[in-house]
């Protein structure tokens, strides 16, 4: 091939790749977090002209040298590009699309595309591969999401990308990569809307209010960071100079929606959902257009929420009612100050009010009885981001961000000072009369507000064959918190059964429950507040070399440092030079962007949630005491009666547990490693692309990461110095690595120095129990000392692609995900114990609540295969389908208790003989692993669309859609109770793997829209 076809056929692919973009999301690489980006090679010298003719945006620069050229910080949307060379043309003028975090690729040269009938292309359905991408992303627009059943929220957009998966039934979320739920980022028009407090959600929009979504799956650019999962990245709509505007209704009846199951234990209901019901009304209206042509632009949308759903509690024995006001606004504001600085706002509001009226229920005639309490939550906040964009010089830009986002988390009840709170666990015998349990389903009063106030700094610089990208993010996230028990006391009752004789955990206050009663009471009180801040900062340098032109390296550093803060304001965890590298690199091995091998290594660090402030450093107290059940007694108010237990003396042997918290803020240096290390994660991806015509494409990736460390709550009970005597109390630390804590130095019991225990080793003071003495106390001998396994966690995964693109009848996506995802920590959250306290799990509490823990982690989903297609039956009937099929995770049988010693919490072994023995070194047990216990079954859901557009003479459309989620109404099993047993026994749990979650049932959606 000649050197001139051989750049034709550059250029026209080149062109056809950018054009592209909007009809496929594909992965690119080298462009911020709110645009994009166009580069290319022309005629060395020649100026080249990138214009949106929607809103008159125009930037001229003057090729390198070589010829290279770089747009970058283009705001989304459809370009023309052209170059000229002294007053004269070079090359056509090209239609470029500039989709979100992209950079598309444009040759431009004096060449006549109409001469190239060998090369033969349609660019308008041609699959992209990006030559230049070392990461691994999807792109979804508004037009596929329009043309796709997906319900209409971010995580459904998530769960459409490879390896994106459903967090647990139980506290929801996603996971991306094996991660959990609480290590993802969530960004709008680049501020950062992630919820700081937990790490679980983020502040979110209406689907018509977003233009792009990114979904980064790995890989991703030092740009990004504070997080050890993936990354959602969308870009708000803009106005342009022709007025525009529209109206959506959304509606979903309730009688649109299945019914849930009811399932039954013994012949007693213990889940009950085929009264609850959903219904949601949503009328959306927006405009815009120019305030001053070519310079000044508005978008504006409003949408109103009436969300009426009503759901009883799982015993079947009240009845809730939810009215929620839930108006949305939000909207943008452009202005192209000059051809090279432009100004941009985007604000929204999500705040949501709900009152729930509670009834007393009877489920038999399914009967509202009397109304006994009002609920109040009030959700979400304000939110804006001001951004300016300068283009400095040809080769330098810089773009600056402040914004601030903000989330309220308030639930509270009529009943709050009067009622307690009252829930009992499966086989526990429910009152003769059938009344309902307490005069409230509150099960906490909670104020939070969350403020994050954020401020960026970025720039890119082209240096010939290097573009530096380099940076700076600065946040102060403020969570001011109050919570409490409702009721008398602040006491939370909960009853559970247990076997004749059964051991209560420590951890709830221990003791025996006497032989011949079949449940015991746990008092709780809980009480926490105060204002908290956390400061994270961050700056980054990456340099993308173009050392051939068919080989980009990329690599790039980024410094983290983040401060916690207590309420007074003192540093309670500081972390800084965290230096995580990033390299990666892309080979166009043809030379023709047709075939493309690309790989990256990375480094990824998580921040400490905002909970951890306040609950580790905040005063928390959380009492806990385990009493006898003596039975049920009817009490009344207004006019409702209601059952509460019986409260009997406390269990022989049993104390106040005050371990987690005793309403006093410490000394914080003996509750934090001085040299606490972050945590991280590594990543190597290998991938492989190719374009197979020009319709299709398939791709191939490998993927490993490894988790680093874990900062969670330990109780150090023991020294190497001091032994037993050596009690430091629960710290904040990295298990299983040397921890350096305010401790006692030289045994006389107070503190007064640091000390360093290695927890690998030590830390953890055993005790035998070698019977009772008179008063029923246990006697217990220190035996020595023990230490913890160190937290593991590894992804692995096989990943598969094949893509066909939009081309105005049809598109197809399908991609099949092999993994396993291996260790005994899940990461900052338990799924399978449903512990969703965001650093604070139970895992590392003891050495044993995670000794003899390795195995496949509950996000672990060995196949997925997801499916997803529009067809265009006629101009104007479209139908659309995805489907998601993914295996069960893994069943673990929990146990409590040890052969080591007389612990007797969380773990991961049963016992099995002489386990009421007053000795505990007696007693037998034996090891129940990780996963042991089988899996969940497979789950599938497909969703459904049959789509009527009718376009209007003269601009605009409209479109009728209907959708229909879990269309085969699948309810499988998603979760399951995991407690082989609960106390120390010779029994196991009957409950052990009831089923407690299930896939939610099928229901409908119509949407109507009107564009003009």
């Amino acid at each position: 091939m000649s050197s001139k076809v051989w750049n034709m056929r550059r250029t026209v692919l080149g062109t056809a790749l950018g054009l592209a973009l909007a009809a496929f999301g594909a992965p690119q690489a080298h462009a911020a977090n709110t645009d994009g980006s166009v580069a290319g090679r022309t005629q060395a010298g020649a100026t080249v002209t990138v214009t949106n003719p929607d809103t008159g945006f125009t930037r001229t620069i003057v090729a390198d040298s070589d010829g290279s050229y770089r747009f970058p910080f283009l705001p989304v949307g459809q370009y023309t590009i052209t170059a000229t060379s002294g007053g004269e043309p070079v090359g056509p003028t090209r239609n470029v699309t500039v989709a979100l975090g992209t950079t598309t690729t444009v040759d431009l040269g004096a060449v006549d595309a109409t001469n190239l009938s060998t090369i033969n292309v349609t660019s308008s359905v041609l699959p992209v591969i990006d030559v230049s991408s070392t990461e691994s992303a999807t792109i979804v627009s508004r037009a596929d999401l329009v043309r796709l059943p997906v319900d209409q929220n971010v995580s459904s957009v998530a769960l459409l990308a490879p390896g994106v998966v459903k967090g647990n039934a139980g506290f929801g979320g996603i996971s991306f990569g094996g991660s959990s739920i609480a290590e993802n980022a969530f960004y709008v028009n680049g501020l950062n809307v992630t919820d700081f407090y937990n790490r679980n959600g983020f502040s979110e929009a209406p689907f018509a209010f977003y233009d792009q979504f990114q979904v980064k799956t790995g890989g991703y650019s030092v740009e990004f960071g504070r997080t050890t999962g993936g990354v959602v990245n969308a870009v708000a709509r803009s106005g342009t100079n022709e007025f525009k505007g529209g109206a959506e209704i959304t509606m979903e009846p309730g009688n649109w929606h299945s019914r849930g199951h009811d399932y039954y234990f013994d012949g007693e209901r213990y889940y009950t959902s085929s009264r609850d019901q959903d219904s949601l009304i949503k009328t959306n209206v927006w405009a815009s257009g120019p305030i001053v042509k070519d310079k000044l632009f508005f978008f504006a949308m409003y949408e109103a929420r009436g969300a009426s759903p009503h759901n009883t509690d799982n015993v079947g024995t009240t009845m809730t009612d939810h009215s929620a006001n839930q108006g949305f606004w939000g909207g943008t504001i452009d202005w192209n100050i000059t051809d090279n600085n432009t100004l941009s706002l985007m604000a929204f509001s999500d705040k949501n009010k709900d009152t729930g009226d509670v009834y007393s229920y009877d489920y038999d005639t399914d009967t509202r009885i009397a109304k006994t309490n009002e609920v109040y939550t009030n959700t979400g906040g304000r939110n804006w981001a001001l951004t300016w964009t300068s283009y400095l010089t040809n080769d330098l830009s810089m773009k600056l961000m402040y914004g601030r986002n903000q989330r309220q988390a308030d639930v509270s009840s009529q009943l709050d000072n009067e009622c307690n709170r009252v829930a009992v666990s499966a086989g526990v015998p429910l009152p003769a009369s059938d009344l309902p349990l307490g005069c409230t389903t509150s099960s906490s009063v909670i104020s939070r507000e969350d403020t994050r106030k954020q401020a960026r700094a970025d720039f890119e610089w082209t240096l010939g064959d290097h573009l530096l990208r380099f940076g700076y993010d600065h946040e102060v996230d403020t969570s001011d918190y109050d919570r409490h028990y409702p009721g008398p006391g602040g006491y939370y009752y909960n009853v559970y059964a247990v076997p004749d004789g059964g051991q209560v955990p420590n951890s709830n206050g221990g003791g025996r429950v006497p032989t011949g009663d079949t449940a015991w009471v746990r008092v709780r009180r809980y009480e926490i507040g105060g204002t908290f801040e956390t400061k994270n900062a961050a700056w980054y340098i990456e340099d993308n070399w173009q050392i051939t032109p068919n080989l980009v390296l990329n690599g790039g550093l980024r410094n983290d440092s983040f401060d916690n803060q207590d309420a007074e304001g003192r540093s309670y965890i500081k972390m800084d030079r965290q230096i995580a590298p990033r390299l990666g690199f892309s080979w166009d091995m043809k030379g023709d962007g047709t075939t493309k091998l690309f790989g990256n290594l990375g480094r990824y660090y998580l921040p400490v949630a905002n909970v951890i402030n306040i609950k580790q450093a905040g005063g928390l107290l959380d009492e806990r005491s385990s009493h006898r059940f003596l039975g049920w007694q009817t009490q009344e108010i207004n006019g409702f009666q209601y059952a509460m237990p019986i409260v009997g003396d406390p269990l022989p042997g049993s104390h106040t547990d005050t371990s987690q918290g005793d309403g006093t803020v410490g000394d914080l240096r003996s509750e934090v490693d001085h040299d606490m290390d972050p945590v991280y994660q590594d990543e190597a991806i290998l991938g492989f692309q190719q374009m197979i015509d020009n319709s299709w494409s398939w791709g191939v990736s490998a993927t490993y990461r490894k988790l680093h460390n874990a900062i969670d709550d330990m109780e150090i009970s023991a020294t190497a110095q001091c032994g037993e005597d050596g009690y430091v109390g629960w710290v904040m630390a990295n298990p299983g690595k040397k921890v350096t804590v305010w401790g006692d130095t030289n045994c006389d019991g107070d503190a007064d120095g640091y000390l360093t225990v290695d927890t690998s080793k030590e830390g953890w003071a055993m005790y035998r129990q070698d019977g009772v003495d008179a008063d029923g106390d246990p006697i217990m001998t220190y035996i020595g000392q023990r230490g913890w396994v160190k937290p593991k966690r590894t992804y692995t995964a096989l990943e598969f692609q094949l893509d066909r693109a939009w081309d105005e009848k049809w598109a197809f996506n399908a991609s099949y995900v092999l993994a396993w995802n291996r260790g005994n920590a899940e990461g900052p959250v338990n799924s399978d114990t449903n512990f969703d306290d965001t650093g604070r799990t139970e895992n590392f509490d003891d050495p044993w609540v995670n000794f003899g823990g390795n195995g496949y982690l509950p996000n672990d989903r060995r196949h997925q295969l997801k499916l997803r297609g529009t067809y265009a039956i006629t101009p104007h009937w479209q139908v659309g389908a995805n489907a998601d099929v993914h295996s069960g995770g893994p069943i673990t049988g929990f146990g409590v208790g040890n052969p080591y010693d007389a612990s007797n919490y969380h773990s991961y072994y049963i016992c099995v003989e002489n386990c009421e023995s007053d000795n505990s070194a007696e007693r037998v047990y034996q090891h129940s692993a990780r996963g042991a216990y089988g899996r969940l079954p497979w789950t599938y859901t497909l969703d459904a669309s049959l789509s009527y557009i009718l376009p209007f003479q003269g601009g605009g459309d409209l479109r009728v859609k209907l959708a229909v989620y879990n269309l085969l109404n699948q309810q499988r099993t998603v979760q399951v109770n995991q407690d082989l047993q609960s106390a120390i026994s010779n029994e196991t749990d009957s409950t052990f793997k009831l089923p407690i979650g299930f896939q939610s049932p099928r229901f409908t959606q119509l949407t109507v829209s009107v564009n003009f």
